[in-house]
């Protein structure tokens, strides 16, 4: 593909011959981050990453995965409009980009500053001089991420899988170095993170990606970052995403037996002493011996690290509701860039629950907010009917609320004491819930949206992409209450391991209606 040569200008930057094995294009060095000094988020980060290789970030929701990459970003004179909001610069210790290394970063969410920007005028703030062939390489670029778009269409007008293969290629268009990539499978469907896996396998240089998709980063991970949220350290592994996951469950159970057999002979000394110590002579050196053995082998005891946190169970109580609860006559679909209704007859009550599908771009998302929005005349929901409606971009959650307030909203009798306890129910601690909804990260925000219909008691959920920014280790945990849920639900997935446990009983396929 055609692209014009791009690089940056480094504000810490070393040569080859500075790196370890002449190869190493990024170094984290004893890097110490915090917003507040009380609640450090990253200490003393060491890790490099070579050439051409395909790392993944894992760890805990608010563990610094996002925090990794804006250091990397405000390692390099990065293009301001570009990567507003997106830097930052270590407390301590550097971050090292190698000498003239670009660094380009796919975002998990379209900034709210383009959306009044046609594609043409999206692609253009990627360049700080824009090339004379910009066209053409929108074009090229479009084809890698399999998509088509007008380029004078505003970005506000492109569905939620249209706006991630557009966040994709315009990293792409940089032909970056180092490519940043934030949960790049939303929103897309099952071809397009076919393709997209496929395209990151070949790319010959660094890629840097945080995802939840445990099959997607198998497929071409080589390496691993593993930031610990209670420790705050950095572990690096080599191997697959799967392979990793063993070693690092491997790691955990021999701290653990190491530390039960400790355990066991600290409390064998401890008993010996409490018998000897009182005998006199010869017996009281033993015992003070054994004194000190024992307090040997407490220093040897290792901090095993905490396994990461999954929700427990939970139930979404359901408003009671014996009539039609939504009522469907027609929907857009979305077809060469224009819209045609195709009339459709379904109604849906307590129990039912409906799967809309079809390939990105054709409306689903759409359909979902004009339903929720009362935008259409093809759809309606009946007045009384409490909506819990999960959007992908969660533009319904209000930023600058606390957490505290995004959830006693959605309760009509308020009650302090349930609050707190459903927040911790989804890991919003209570330093959590001071915070503002906007300082969360991406998938604190969806767990947020959880809580917050287990304490409004909806009697419809429209759920878009209601796996977004999740961490799998709560999708079965979400998709048990899902299931269980006693209300009616409107559901668009592109996860079919996530829809593969929800029992459905209604299916809108906009496909089959062209």
């Amino acid at each position: 593909m055609p692209f014009p040569d791009k690089t940056a200008t480094n504000l810490n930057t070393i040569n080859y011959k500075d790196m370890e094995h002449g190869n190493v294009v990024l170094r984290f060095d004893k890097v110490s981050f915090f917003y507040d000094h009380n609640k450090p988020i990253l200490s003393e980060a060491d890790f490099s990453v070579r050439e051409n290789a395909k790392i993944t970030i894992m760890g805990q929701n608010g563990a610094g995965k996002s925090t990794i990459f804006k250091l990397i970003l405000g390692a390099v004179d990065a293009k301001e409009d570009v990567a507003k909001d997106m830097t930052l610069k270590p407390i301590s210790g550097k971050v090292n980009v190698l000498n003239g290394a670009s660094v380009g970063i796919g975002l998990q969410v379209m900034p709210k500053r383009f959306f009044e920007h046609t594609v043409l005028e999206y692609f253009k703030t990627a360049f700080q001089e824009v090339p004379r062939n910009i066209d053409k390489l929108i074009k090229d670029v479009l084809e890698v991420v399999q998509f088509e778009a007008d380029l004078n269409k505003k970005i506000k007008d492109f569905s939620g899988g249209q706006l991630a293969r557009l966040l994709l290629a315009y990293a792409l268009i940089q032909e970056p170095d180092i490519l940043l990539l934030d949960e790049p499978t939303n929103n897309l469907d099952t071809d397009g993170i076919d393709h997209l896996t496929g395209f990151l396998m070949g790319y010959q240089k660094t890629v840097i990606v945080i995802s939840h998709d445990a099959n997607f980063l198998n497929s071409f991970t080589d390496g691993v970052l593993n930031l610990d949220v209670y420790t705050k350290k950095v572990e690096q592994y080599v191997g697959d995403y799967f392979d990793v996951i063993e070693q690092i469950a491997g790691n955990l159970e021999r701290e653990r037996r190491k530390n039960a057999q400790l355990e066991k002979n600290i409390q064998d000394r401890k008993d010996k002493i409490n018998f000897f110590a009182h005998k006199g002579g010869k017996m009281r050196k033993l015992a003070s011996k054994l004194r000190d053995e024992a307090e040997e082998d407490e220093e040897n005891m290792v901090e095993v690290r905490r396994d990461d946190k999954t929700i427990k169970n939970f139930i979404i109580p359901a408003q009671t509701w014996s009539e039609v609860i939504s009522r469907i006559s027609s929907v857009g679909i979305i077809v060469g860039h224009k819209r045609i209704s195709k009339k459709v007859e379904m109604k849906l009550f307590s129990r039912s629950k409906l799967k809309i599908t079809g390939p990105n771009g054709i409306g689903k998302s759409t359909l979902l907010k004009e339903l929720a929005a009362g935008e259409s005349k093809g759809t309606s929901i009946t007045e009384g009917v409490k909506v819990g409606y999960y959007q992908q971009d969660f533009s319904g959650l209000d930023f600058n609320k606390t957490t505290y307030d995004s959830l006693l909203e959605m309760m009509e009798e308020p009650s302090i004491e349930k609050v707190y306890a459903t927040g911790a129910h989804f890991l919003l601690t209570s330093e959590l819930m001071k915070n503002k909804v906007g300082s969360l990260s991406e998938g604190q925000k969806g767990l947020l949206c959880y809580a917050r219909f287990v304490l409004q008691e909806p009697g419809l959920l429209i759920l878009d992409e209601p796996t977004n920014h999740i961490n799998f280790r709560h999708l079965p945990v979400i998709a048990k209450a899902i299931n269980d849920y006693k209300g009616a639900i409107i559901l668009v997935s592109h996860m079919p391991e996530f829809v593969e446990q929800i029992e459905f009983n209604e299916l809108l396929d906009l496909k089959e209606l062209l």
